[in-house]
């Protein structure tokens, strides 16, 4: 049954130090409620798409937490706009304590949903933290070296490698940090082409903390970073994969290889999507995509 959540709360938690900001849904009626907390896209921040699913499932009667990373949006941490693999698991970490700390959250049933970039995290977070009791993927990225180096060529990898580290080289020694954009319609960027554009370059994604840049030296986190493995060591969990049937961003290939290496208890749920960006905003996908996070979440959490 829909609910509904009281006004949205601006909080603030640590992580290593660092103050991260974040929004905190709190559904109606008596709790402790079941909690989730919510990483998303690449540069993405709390009031794009995690706050869009964060709303959503808060509606359903989770209490939610979609916040910030380090280095972007309106929490701390320098390089600004840097992708931090190992300081964005710290972050969940942390969340997961934060929630875990309010009386209104039963800590016993706390979940990770991720979305793009943030499937990946979210499933090696809650593979290796055993206060996350369910994992939800949706229009997941999962990262992992061995594939990116099948896709770019040994020699294309080990070029791609070269470049990144004369990039950290110069900063080492005290140059600037770089930086490229994070969507172009075309020309360089982290993301680029007409799909990226169409979401973070309009006002699809509007919001006045996030800036479309992203260092240079994220390219080198992305390629290395092995999330993938989180697939390996989740059971027995609960995992839900939610992926567009067509996604030329996140490959369907990759969520199938995420669901074959989970154990069971496990579900694959695909969404007639033609867009990557479909789960990000677009009804009836959006809905569909909820509908199967709610549906797995009522018998797992």
């Amino acid at each position: 049954m829909r609910l509904t959540c009281r006004m949205v709360d601006r909080v603030e938690f640590t992580a290593d130090g660092i103050t991260l900001a974040g929004h905190l849904r709190v559904p109606e009626g008596p709790g402790p409620h079941p909690a989730l907390v919510f990483t998303g896209p690449l540069t993405g921040v709390k009031e794009q798409v995690t706050g869009l699913y964060a709303a959503r499932l808060a509606a359903e009667g989770y209490l939610t937490l979609a916040f910030d990373h380090r280095n972007f949006g309106e929490s701390g941490g320098l390089p600004r706009r840097h992708e931090d693999p190992q300081g964005k698991l710290a972050d969940l970490r942390a969340a997961v304590s934060y929630l875990r700390g309010l009386p209104s959250v039963d800590g016993a049933r706390v979940g990770a949903v991720g979305v793009c970039l943030g499937a990946g995290y979210a499933l090696r977070l809650a593979a290796f933290d055993p206060r996350v009791k369910v994992f939800v993927g949706i229009a997941g990225a999962y990262n992992n070296p061995y594939a990116m180096r099948s896709g770019m060529s040994d020699a294309g990898y080990e070029q791609a490698l070269a470049s990144f580290t004369e990039v950290l080289e110069r900063q080492d020694q005290g140059g600037e940090v770089e930086y490229i954009p994070a969507v172009a319609a075309s020309g360089e960027a982290a993301m680029p082409g007409d799909e990226p554009q169409a979401y973070y370059g309009t006002e699809r994604s509007a919001a006045e903390s996030w800036v479309n840049e992203i260092t240079r030296a994220s390219l080198r986190e992305l390629i290395t970073m092995d999330n993938m493995i989180g697939a390996d060591f989740l059971s027995p969990k609960p995992g839900l994969i939610v992926h567009g049937v067509v996604d030329r961003i996140c490959s369907p290939e990759g969520a199938e290889e995420v669901y074959k290496r989970l154990s069971q208890p496990k579900k694959i749920a695909w969404i007639d999507a033609k867009l990557h960006i479909d789960l990000y905003d677009t009804e009836p996908h959006v809905t569909r995509a909820v509908a199967e996070t709610t549906r797995f979440l009522a018998e797992h959490l």
